[in-house]
This record gives structure tokens, sequence and C-alpha cells, in this order.
């Protein structure tokens, strides 16, 4: 399998967490850790397998620093490219946007051709509506760590299992 770039903000102490549980599952020689904040051109295109974070912010938004990478990136074909998605949400307190960060980043890799891999059920979660839900599936692994904590690690390595196998076909 190819090398993974997993692009995140270094700064986000939960994001962190969560990227070295992934890491550890994954196998470290599979990936490599990228801090978006500071991610240039040449570090995005590293890569052909990326694992990106997006937590959702206030009232359905990404981060600052995704809106400040995402332009750089804009122009890029992904065309045999394939991205794996996961986020935080709080389906409790923002039930009419969980995890929306997750459908912006899918939407905006699918349009430029990746393929976005890791779709996870939306069984288990209590929300009123989200921009990465399709169906019965999120666009990638939806994490509430603020209500559902407990489960996180489970989430994630079934999550794993999932994108390796995503990510080993050609």
């Amino acid at each position: 399998m190819k090398k993974i770039g997993i692009f995140y903000s270094f700064k986000s102490k939960k994001t962190h967490q969560q990227v070295k549980y992934i890491i550890k599952n994954l196998g470290e020689k599979l990936c490599e850790e990228v801090d978006i904040e500071d991610a240039t051109l040449d570090d995005f295109n590293k890569f052909n397998n990326y694992i990106f974070a997006a937590p959702t912010w206030f009232d359905g938004e990404l981060p600052n620093y995704l809106d400040e990478f995402l332009p750089m990136i804009e122009d890029q074909s992904m065309k045999d490219k394939k991205v794996a998605i996961f986020g935080g949400g709080d389906q409790k307190n923002y039930p009419e946007n969980f995890v929306d960060g997750i459908g912006i980043l899918a939407e905006f890799f699918e349009e430029r051709g990746a393929k976005v891999v890791g779709f996870t059920s939306v069984k288990g979660y209590k929300f009123e509506y989200s921009r990465a839900q399709r169906g019965d599936k999120f666009t990638g692994l939806a994490l509430d760590i603020e209500n559902q904590a407990a489960l996180t690690h489970e989430r994630i390595e079934k999550w794993i299992d999932k994108i390796k196998k995503e990510f080993e076909k050609n």
C-alpha cells in the first residue's frame, strides 16, 4: 500500500489524539502526518491516499485552517486519488449540522475527481441534519467525543479496517 498523508491541525488536541490512534491501527510506516496549517502544494502532491480531519465548527463550518488550505488545492486534479475523512461533532448541542465538515470536504474532493472512501453508518447517532449524510451513510467517520466518547476507539478500528481495503485497491 502507498503511503497515506494524514492532514490535520497539530494544534487540535482532540484531533491529535484521534490521529495517534488511527496511526497506531494503520501502522506507523504507512502514515505521514502533515500539519495542514503549514502544508504546501508539494506536501499535498506527494500522496495518492489521504486522510483528512474535518472538525465541524460553530454552525456547520470548516475550521479557518481548512478554509485557507482548500483554495491552494482547488485547481488540482484528484483523479486516481483516494480520500478518507473523519471529523468530530456534537450531535446533542448541534443536531442540525452534525459533522457537516465531513460532508463539505467530501463534496470538495469529489468535485475534483477524488474517490471518497470510508463511508460509515448513521446508525447509533441522533441528529436532525448533516451535510455528511447520504442515505444511511456518512461520507466519512463521525466521532462525537462529547456525547459518545466510549465508542470512539471501536468506531476508529472499524473505519480503519474499511479504509485499508479501499486504499489497497488499485
